[in-house]
């Protein structure tokens, strides 16, 4: 698996131009790259198996044609599970952030061949370490955290209700380099949620992330249903969660959700909004991968300075 070209362009909307070599940069993407932001979109790949297949059907494009960063050799990007980590070349480490895209407006491409294989075959990534890349750089598929997010709802469980926190979830978890490769969506009931817990749980996933069910309804359960299953419980991680965000709506402080460990599990209930679960994980991010090293007995000391 190696690196076939790197490009770059200045403007959105465009195709890239191949460079010689490009500098990553840490949480932003590449220098010079219109695409690189505080985002999780921050550098994009194809296949250039995925190139020659619109090649065969007579197109003349190559390397950039696609607006894609980063052209790889040898692996199938579209099957790799968000946040798995990819270190290229020497240094720098990547984080699989989105896979494929909604194309909104058609273009040329698509108008020439009838399909494009970008939506559907293209990935995004996250720089977790910056460096130097070039053509012929190898890629390696690293081994790191691995998370399983749970959605909690009747309405989502029957089709009636899009699931927008479940994804949130998984693109903010790559950002941390932890990677999802379990997801699913059950109804508000003890049994059901406990039952997908405990496969998870004895799966030996890092994180397992619960959203929603966490409210004063009747049909919220999920804390309920993760309680009886827990060994430790880790009060401080929703204490954190409630005191940051309930500066934010006071409505925070009526969130039930509960964290704490189950064999080599964090397991951590969040509330079922997008909003929701994007400012709690902003608050747990501060110390989760330490929390989750820690778990594993990878941390090297527990204690500050």
């Amino acid at each position: 698996m190696r690196v076939v070209s790197v490009a770059i362009s200045e403007k959105k909307g465009m195709k890239k131009t191949p460079v010689q070599e490009a500098v990553l940069v840490e949480g932003f993407g590449i220098e010079g790259d219109a695409h690189g932001g505080k985002w999780h979109r921050q550098v994009s790949l194809l296949a250039e198996e995925s190139i020659n297949k619109m090649k065969a059907m007579g197109l003349d494009v190559s390397f950039g044609s696609f607006a894609e960063n980063i052209s790889t050799e040898g692996l199938e990007l579209n099957k790799l599970p968000i946040g798995t980590l990819l270190k290229l070349g020497e240094d720098v480490l990547l984080s699989v952030s989105q896979i494929g895209k909604e194309c909104h407006t058609r273009c040329a491409i698509y108008h020439q061949a009838g399909d494009c294989v970008m939506p559907k075959e293209g990935i995004f990534a996250y720089v977790l370490r910056g460096g130097t890349i070039k053509s012929g750089d190898s890629i390696e598929i690293l081994d790191g955290l691995t998370a399983a997010v749970m959605t909690v709802s009747d309405k989502g469980s029957k089709g009636e209700r899009i699931d927008t926190a479940g994804p949130k979830i998984q693109v903010l978890l790559a950002e941390l380099g932890i990677c999802t490769v379990e997801t699913t969506t059950v109804p508000d009931d003890i049994e059901d949620i406990q039952n997908v817990l405990k496969d998870w749980i004895n799966s030996g996933h890092d994180l397992i992330v619960t959203t929603g069910g966490t409210g004063l309804s009747k049909r919220d359960v999920t804390p309920e249903a993760t309680l009886p299953l827990i060994e430790k419980q880790v009060p401080g991680i929703m204490e954190a969660v409630r005191y940051h965000t309930g500066k934010i709506t006071d409505r925070a402080y009526l969130t039930r959700g509960m964290a704490g460990v189950a064999k080599d599990s964090l397991i951590i209930n969040l509330p079922g909004s997008e909003k929701a679960v994007e400012e709690s994980l902003e608050v747990i991010s501060k110390f989760l991968v330490h929390g989750l090293d820690t778990l594993k007995g990878k941390a090297k000391d527990c204690g500050r300075k």
